[in-house]
């Protein structure tokens, strides 16, 4: 293990074991108040907090085991197991929503009177501060280190710090006022606690289904890779997400066909070498396009590239190769997901091009940007 994923799995179980410390504390004296005090929402409130801390636990076991070696079974490592941990506590938290909810519907069909004081108050205060502060360390944490489990429990905290507020301000309405609205708050709380727990899933299950590289990090290699001056242009990055901040990835790049094997095999090594050390991404496979560099190729390719872009859905080609004597002509068609059937797409800018040139006998391979905004 290196020392900055080393560096990572201490920092992410020190914030989730200061996590675990705070939401205890707060769900202990949060149940007395909500037992002494006959309040729902404070209990319910409580048990929120009880789901909290138990998904920091899962937190710092997932991270244990993210951090394993990769092994036999594993070559690229384990770190996927942390969006396996986020997606238990979603169900947690999802869980915890439902239940929350049957209570307060049971409240509300037989409603109990609650019994407020002043202490009552400031403790719920004293939770409310003690949630933000946790809330804005937790997800400072948590971008840190990129850790997205950091970063949506310290989002959690904040929000529950909204709903400890609500919880007050009923309360604040009931002395006042004397109208109880414990039992319908309850099962607002309960409902938010849900749509956080849903939430959670769906990104969750994005991660593991696969999603485009972080775009900034698309951005630095694609940009890295063109300042080699043999490189005329990078195209078709897919980066391979086995955990956070643990890519490998594959690049098409073009050159000049007139470069030798021998150059190519310095330039693939050299471009190999910069991203991992600058980036800490292997790229597993570096895929060659030789450019022409003829007058009336460079023209040729100039001008189908123009009647290709006129497919609005048509983001650019690129691979463009030439062959003179068979009378061929092949490329890329890389086509936003926006279009309603990218085929067609492809089909239009095929019928456009041999228009312009019936000599020929044109293949466009339809081609994806993975990593489109």
């Amino acid at each position: 293990m290196d020392a900055i994923t080393t560096v990572r799995e201490k920092t992410l179980i020190k914030t989730s074991i200061i996590g675990i410390a705070a939401n205890l504390f707060l769900a202990a004296v949060k149940a007395v108040i909500g037992m002494l005090s006959n309040s729902i929402a404070i209990i319910l409130d409580a048990v929120n907090n009880v789901s909290d801390a138990a998904s920091s636990v899962i937190t710092i076991i997932g991270a244990k085991l993210a951090g394993k070696e990769p092994d036999k079974k594993h070559p690229f490592g384990h770190g996927r197991v942390e969006y396996m941990t986020a997606l238990v506590i979603a169900a947690i938290i999802l869980y915890a929503g439902i239940t929350s909810l049957i209570e307060a519907v049971k409240k509300i069909i037989n409603p109990e009177i609650p019994e407020y004081t002043a202490v009552t108050l400031v403790i719920v205060v004293i939770a409310v501060l003690v949630k933000v502060v946790l809330g804005l360390y937790v997800r400072k944490k948590g971008r840190e280190i990129k850790a997205e489990t950091l970063v949506n429990s310290g989002t959690d905290a904040l929000m529950d710090a909204v709903v400890s507020t609500a919880t007050l301000l009923a309360a604040i309405i009931y002395i006042f006022f004397h109208i109880s609205i414990e039992a319908w708050l309850g099962a607002i709380i309960s409902l938010v606690i849900m749509k956080a727990g849903i939430e959670m899933v769906q990104e969750t299950v994005s991660k593991l289904l696969g999603e485009p590289g972080d775009i900034e990090l698309v951005k630095e290699i694609k940009k890295t890779i063109a300042e080699f001056p043999e490189v005329r242009g990078v195209f078709d990055l897919i980066l391979n997400d086995y955990g956070p901040d643990t890519y490998t990835g594959s690049v098409h790049i073009e050159v000049d066909d007139s470069m030798s094997m021998r150059e190519l095999d310095i330039l693939t090594r050299n471009i190999t070498d910069r991203i991992f050390d600058k980036m800490g991404v292997y790229l597993t496979g570096i895929s060659i396009y030789s450019i022409n560099s003829s007058e009336h190729i460079t023209e040729l390719r100039k001008n189908i590239s123009s009647i290709a872009l006129q497919n609005k859905f048509v983001r650019q080609i690129h691979g463009f190769f030439v062959d003179e004597e068979k009378k061929e002509i092949k490329f890329d068609c890389v086509v936003s997901f926006d279009a309603g059937s990218r085929k067609t797409v492809v089909a239009d800018v095929k019928e456009r091009v041999h228009g312009k040139y019936p000599d020929y006998d044109i293949t466009i391979l339809l081609d994806t940007d993975y990593n489109e905004l």
